[in-house]
């Protein structure tokens, strides 16, 4: 990667996750307590899913933020380090991170409100974009749907058990 692909898009992003994790840290439990029951009622085969995000509690939450945190901190070391394949891996991290921000613009629609990081979210989009943009210059669709898949595949494997961190420290 370029010396400005790294200051203008590689470094920004564990930034950009701290913002935006920060406002679901803050907002999430008191939303999903507020909430939970309408959402329930609204969308009864994501009741597991809902119930174990609310049980999950700021604590819990803050503990799955920071591992996923460590992660993207490890994989921008990596690209510094310009270690072998680092662009692919933070090309994938990164669009796994743009399409987390795409789901909460559709949750925001979906429920026609708030959700938390939508504020941050919206704040991110034109980053996001920018991204990927400037990664289409350099590289095929084809490859970034690919590195996406591997990006996505990755997240939700990862969140799972970052919930399962959070779920660990939210019994104590």
């Amino acid at each position: 990667m370029s010396g400005l692909s790294i200051l203008v898009l590689v470094l920004p992003l564990p930034i950009a996750f701290i913002i935006h994790d920060l406002e679901e840290i803050l907002f999430l439990n008191k939303w999903m307590m507020r909430h939970r029951c309408g959402l329930i009622e609204r969308f009864p085969k994501m009741a597991p899913a809902l119930e174990r995000l609310a049980g999950l509690g700021t604590k819990g939450f803050a503990i799955a933020a920071a591992e996923e945190l460590l992660i993207i901190l490890l994989v921008t070391a990596y690209v510094l380090a310009q270690c072998p394949y680092a662009r692919e891996i933070w090309i994938a991290v990164f669009m796994a991170f743009s399409i987390h921000l795409l789901v909460h613009t559709v949750q925001a629609i979906v429920i026609r409100g708030y959700v938390p990081g939508l504020v941050t979210t919206i704040l991110l989009l034109p980053y996001a974009a920018y991204g990927i943009h400037s990664i289409l210059l350099v590289m095929n669709w084809l490859h970034l749907l690919l590195l996406s898949l591997a990006g996505v595949v990755f997240l939700i494997v990862n969140l799972r058990f970052a919930h399962y961190l959070g779920e660990l420290v939210s019994k104590d």
